[in-house]
């Protein structure tokens, strides 16, 4: 018993330093490699002038048709989406948003605490970017809104204009 498992340790012992052997090509191959790169380094650099071309391409012209510009005069950032309405009264032209999410029961639970802090929440839906927006206020105009959110910046640090693109 004791010769068999000395002779199954040799064989094993024989087979894993036989296996372990590196082949002679590998090196080489490795040393015309690295001879090619310091070949390629020691070759000196030639510097070639190419003249650049600046190539601008046509813009493609569409009719400004269902266009409505909003005044950017007092510097308040508004963002344009086209937005249907989910849960609320109906939309005005600007909103202030304090929430957005991608999981219609969280923007509902947000809404569900405004309506309860006494705002007349609403839940909007993105369909481009498939998010739920939470609006807190809604106003005609811009100053309005504008008003609205410098108030709920206080609570809601993250409070910005919407208008309804529809």
């Amino acid at each position: 018993m004791k010769k068999y498992i000395v002779l199954c340790a040799g064989v094993c012992a024989a087979m894993v330093f036989t296996s372990c052997k590196s082949s002679e090509s590998a090196y080489k191959q490795a040393y015309l490699k690295a001879k090619q790169q310091e070949e390629i380094q020691q070759q000196p650099v030639v510097q070639t002038q190419q003249a650049e071309t600046n190539v601008v391409v046509p813009l493609e012209e569409k009719a400004a048709n269902n266009t409505q510009v909003v005044d950017n005069t007092d510097n308040v950032k508004v963002t344009q989406e086209r937005v249907s309405l989910v849960s609320g009264n109906g939309l005005k032209n600007f909103s202030v948003v304090v929430g957005s999410f991608s999981l219609e029961a969280n923007a509902t639970g947000l809404q569900q605490q405004l309506r309860n802090a006494g705002y007349d929440a609403q839940v909007v839906k993105n369909e481009e970017r498939n998010m739920y927006r939470v609006i807190a206020t809604t106003f005609d105009t811009k100053e309005e809104a504008a008003a609205s959110r410098n108030d709920l910046q206080s609570k809601y640090a993250g409070a910005w204009l919407l208008y309804n693109a529809r």
